[in-house]
Parts: structure tokens; sequence; C-alpha cells
């Protein structure tokens, strides 16, 4: 399985003259290891003498953010099934009009399918987004900078996830369909910007 590929294979894998994994997975791995760095600064954070007032905080952030880590991890494998879907659709045979219609459904139906898994990535990284504020407000002084690279990474994997969402929606011929996907990605999208340039400069003052 793609996640349990080692780095240099997952990396070789990308810049090969194959499909997958492509973009899709390497945004869940973006949101992923904003999630692992947010749940470093929490482990940290938990037992460190002087902050016993945030130590149940930290600990519910951790427990949020391995929660979000696995999550994310799981979306690489299913960003691959979605896209061997697509491309099994797109050879189905089409010699009759019964096979010709059969294939134009399916082919329908896994694109929407291959739009809501990357909608779920970008769901999921801005959890890791905003849930790296309160770890760079009350984290350990000592490993504060991962929040920062954490918030990035949340941030890269949700932009990247909104690419796949809408190269999908443009072969979607179910205008209602289309039209309800690109608001909630709107809505996932906004504010974020501010509020990952927010967090990366209270870390950056903290240096």
């Amino acid at each position: 399985m793609i996640k349990d590929m080692s780095i240099q294979e997952f990396l070789d894998g990308l810049a090969a003259r194959q499909s997958t994994p492509g973009g899709g997975g390497a945004a869940a791995v973006s949101g992923a290891m904003g999630a692992a760095l947010i749940s470093m600064v929490a482990v940290f954070t938990v037992g460190k003498k002087g902050m016993e007032d945030v130590e149940e905080e930290a600990k519910s952030i951790l427990e949020q953010s391995e929660d979000l880590r696995s999550r994310l991890t799981e979306a690489i494998k299913d960003d691959v099934d979605v896209f061997n879907r697509v491309m099994a659709s797109y050879g189905m045979p089409k010699e009759t009009d019964e096979e010709k219609a059969a294939r134009s459904e399916e082919i329908q139906a896994a694109l929407k399918a291959a739009t809501d898994v990357p909608l779920e990535c970008a769901r999921l990284c801005r959890e890791v987004i905003n849930l790296s504020q309160p770890v760079a407000e009350k984290g350990n002084i000592n490993v504060i900078s991962d929040a920062g690279v954490a918030v990035l990474a949340g941030y890269a994997g949700l932009r990247s996830a909104a690419l796949n969402v809408y190269i999908n929606i443009g072969s979607i011929k179910d205008e209602e369909f289309v039209n309800d996907r690109r608001v909630k990605l709107e809505k996932l999208l906004n504010g974020m910007e501010v509020l990952k340039e927010d967090i990366y400069e209270l870390v950056k003052s903290k240096l």
C-alpha cells in the first residue's frame, strides 16, 4: 500500500511516468505531516514542568491531531482507489448504445467520487490548520517552530486538495452537484489564508 512506502519510494512514485501516487496523495501527505507536527508539539507540552496549566488542553489536542493524522493517511489510499475507478470507467466497452450509456453513467459516478475524496481531504486539512493555532499559542516554546511548519503543511494540503476538486467538477454534468461541491469547497477555503499567516507570524514572534 502507498501509505507503507518509504519516503524515497513515495517520491520516486510521484516523479515517475505514472498517475498514482499524484497530487491528491501529496495533498493528503501534506495534511498528515501537519497533523503529526501538531502531535509533536503537544507531546513535548504534556508533562513539561511549568506548563501544567495547559496540559489537559495539550492532551486533547494530541488526541485530535492523531485522529486527523490517521484519517489523512487513509486519504492517500482513497485517492488512489478513486483514481483507479475513474480510469476503469473510461475503459468500459462502448460498442452498443447500452454500453455507451452504462459507461457514461459510471464515468459520471466515478468523477463524483473523485470530487468528494479530495473535498474530504480539504476539510481535514482545514482542521489541521485550525488545530495548529492553540499549539502555536500555548505549546512548548522549545518546539514552537514546528507549529509553524504544521500550519504551512496543512495549508499546502488544503489548497492542493482544492485543485483536485476543481479539476474533477469540470467534467461533471450534474450542475446541482457541481454547484454544491464548489460552494462547500469555497467555505473550506474561506479565511484560511489569513489564519495561516496569522499563525505563522505568531510562531515567528516567539522565535
